[in-house]
């Protein structure tokens, strides 16, 4: 039970549609949750309603999972940013690699550099792969930098120079000179001192266009709250400091996703279950992610087109949720996603939106119950959903039924879903069949026993609060920070373990120092790492660092791609250290098994009060549900009456505060003691 002395630690997860908020009770020990609309205008706005909500009287942090870094490099709302870097390679970010993401596509539109041409600059300077200082610019050079970069008015500058990782400092010298200046700066050998220049340089340039986005935010936010004590989600599964958020906002634009790994990750070893796939399904997109005992960490990732090389947990995210929007295409095919109706109109069973979504797909198909979402505190208008549904489609000159019209988008939107799975499974090397699918955010667990049937995964788990997963796996996270440097050592037979331990001193003393000047307490924990790869590649594979290091890459290299070379030599390219603190003394996996988590905020249905859901109904009824377009009569339950290691069969409709689960005809389902809803499909 958490301390009383302690502020109360909310975990904020903003997405799409629905801002989640989940504490621990101070009193009960209890796991808590909320949802709110979210406001995308100003998502502020929707943390300053749940809130007001909670109402919590005393001290509070606040730990935040935040879509507005992912969501202004997605719409290209970022700031105004300059590019300073070596001379002659001022067109890197534009030139890219060789790699063509469509071979035979001739209509192709590569993605647009973040940075135009008219505002990179290049510095006469020239460092050696060694880090030998071969060239420096010259002070007038660096002030006629300064005053052409200051007529440009851009509102962020990046900084990288060619060889700054082997030696930083011709960089300090440019940074230096454009500080006056008094705009953002952002410098390649602190953000990412690695080789490969147009990865380095793409990262540096991304975290330049989203800070003053970010830090505006952060700051707008931590006025508004009147709370200094707020916290950041970052893309590699740990939280940060406001401060280093918003210096390096580059490392959170996959937060909330990153929240919801961890907390996947964190569900299903509570039933025992170590190598899950993640599904999370929200309003606008899925996130997936294989896990399989610890969190598989990427250093190589592109979010909207475009290289982030600081280290994320490997997700792939593809446009397909609640609120994506049918179409049809030119051809007359049916389309659904990428595109999204979002908190603002939202779906049409909401009351607002136009074109019809996945969520009123589901409700048309009866997998919704109108009465039972968010409890009962808010009903989906079924009459309206088949109204404009129907009016849209005979506008779109098409004469599906509505039903085989939402059964259509179903299966539309579950190839794509599908699709992803099989990115991070069967393309890296992997055999769904041999893993469970933890499926949820608030759409997950509507969709995942027909994606787990189509890929022969045998076991679904819905994990306990399944719709606001992503903000208890931020509630569950540790402080991290995440350190590298390119080394280039080759060794043949044996690791050169002195000089490998000496690079790993350097890392631990920047994690001590920086630990200690953000004034976090408490025993830091480091995992050491490194990139290695066969002589002459261009890829690597990360190993943890063991005196079997070697035989560990080569076993793990043949397990990728089919074969190993012992007695060839293998280059040591880049040494990694993740050091991780624990900011409270609250155990998240520890606490009150939340098989009634919602209870404080629906506790009132029960009596009779706003719940409509629960007026003169039993616990469970029956109600007509399509299955492969054949209607099924399909017992509907609430979460909360489902007994723990009961077995019971489908076709079912599990429904909960935070989300809704569909389970098919013949399939067996138990609660089991960790809260945790599992599905035998096999």
């Amino acid at each position: 039970m958490p301390r009383r002395s302690q502020p109360l630690r909310i975990a904020i997860d903003t997405g799409g549609t629905f801002t989640d908020c989940v504490w621990i009770d101070r009193t009960s020990g209890e796991l808590r949750i909320l949802k709110v609309f979210s406001t995308p205008t100003d998502p502020s706005q929707a943390i300053l309603d749940a809130l007001d909500k909670i109402a919590h009287e005393g001290e509070f942090v606040i730990l935040h999972g935040t879509t507005v870094g992912t969501n202004s490099l997605l719409e290209r709302k970022g700031a105004r940013t300059a590019l300073v870097t070596t001379e002659g390679f001022e067109d890197v970010i534009e030139i890219g690699r060789q790699a063509r993401p469509k071979l035979y596509d001739f209509f192709f539109d590569r993605v647009e550099p973040l940075v135009p041409a008219d505002l990179r600059f290049g510095v006469e300077e020239r460092v050696a792969s060694d880090g030998e200082l071969l060239g420096a610019p010259e002070p007038a050079q660096l002030e006629s930098l300064a005053s052409r970069i200051a007529a440009k008015k851009p509102g962020s500058i990046a900084i990288s120079l060619i060889f700054s990782f082997a030696n930083p400092r011709n960089e300090l010298a440019v940074t230096r000179a454009l500080r006056p200046l008094r705009i953002p700066l952002s410098v390649s050998h602190e953000i990412l001192p690695e080789f490969r220049e147009y990865e380095r340089t793409s990262t540096v340039v991304i975290n330049a266009y989203l800070q003053p986005i970010l830090k505006r935010y952060l700051e707008n936010l931590e006025r508004r709250v009147r709370n200094p004590h707020i916290f950041v989600m970052q893309s590699s599964g740990g939280i940060t400091s406001l401060a280093s958020a918003a210096r390096e906002p580059v490392r959170t634009v996959l937060s909330g996703p990153a929240g919801g790994v961890v907390g996947s990750a964190a569900a299903a070893r509570r039933s025992g279950f170590e190598r899950i796939i993640a599904f999370d399904m929200g309003g606008t997109s899925t996130d997936v992610s294989l896990v399989e005992g610890c969190l598989a960490i990427s250093s190589q990732a592109e979010i909207a087109g475009l290289p982030v090389g600081v280290p994320m947990l490997d997700i792939h995210t593809v446009g397909a949720g609640g609120g994506s929007l049918a179409r049809f295409d030119a051809g007359g095919a049916l389309r659904v996603g990428p595109a999204s109706a979002g908190a603002d109109p939202g779906p049409i069973c909401y009351g607002r939106g136009m074109q019809p979504t996945v969520t009123d797909a589901n409700l048309l198909l009866g997998r919704l119950q109108p009465t039972r979402f968010l409890g009962g505190d808010f009903t989906l208008d079924f009459d309206r959903t088949r109204r404009v549904a129907g009016e849209w489609l005979r506008r779109e000159g098409n004469r599906l039924t509505l039903e085989n019209f939402a059964e259509g988008m179903i299966r539309v939107v579950n190839t794509t879903m599908e699709k992803a799975i099989r990115v991070v499974s069967i393309e890296r090397g992997r055999d769904p069949r041999d893993f469970s699918l933890v499926a949820f955010g608030g759409a997950g667990g509507l969709h995942a026993c027909a994606l787990a049937r189509a890929l022969r995964i045998p076991t679904v788990i819905i994990p306990a609060m399944p719709g606001a997963l992503s903000a208890l796996g931020i509630l569950a996270s540790d402080v991290v920070k995440d350190y590298s440097r390119t080394i280039l050592l080759g060794c043949t037979g044996r690791l050169p373990l002195e000089a490998l331990q000496k690079e790993f001193a350097k890392l631990q003393v920047r994690a001590e120092r920086d630990f200690q000047r953000e004034a976090w307490r408490g025993k830091i924990h480091f995992k050491y790492s490194a990139d290695l790869r066969y002589l002459g590649q261009a890829y690597e594979l990360n190993i943890p660092f063991s005196g079997t290091m070697l035989a560990d890459f080569h076993r793990e290299h043949r397990r990728r791609y089919g074969y190993a070379h012992a007695t060839r030599e293998v280059e040591l390219v880049t040494v990694r250290l993740r050091a991780a603190v624990k900011p409270t003394s609250e155990d998240v996996e520890k606490s009150e098994p939340p098989a009634s988590v919602a209870r404080a905020f629906h506790e009132r249905n029960r009596k009779g009060g706003s719940g409509r859901a629960r007026i003169g109904k039993p616990s469970a009824f029956s109600t007509p549900v399509l299955f492969d377009g054949k209607k099924h009569s399909t017992r509907v339950y609430f979460r909360d009456d489902l007994r723990p290691g009961k077995k019971y069969k489908g076709p079912a409709i599990i429904t909960e505060y935070s989300a809704t689960t569909v389970i098919p005809p013949r399939k067996l389902f138990h609660l089991d003691s960790a809260g945790n809803l599992i599905i035998m499909l096999s």
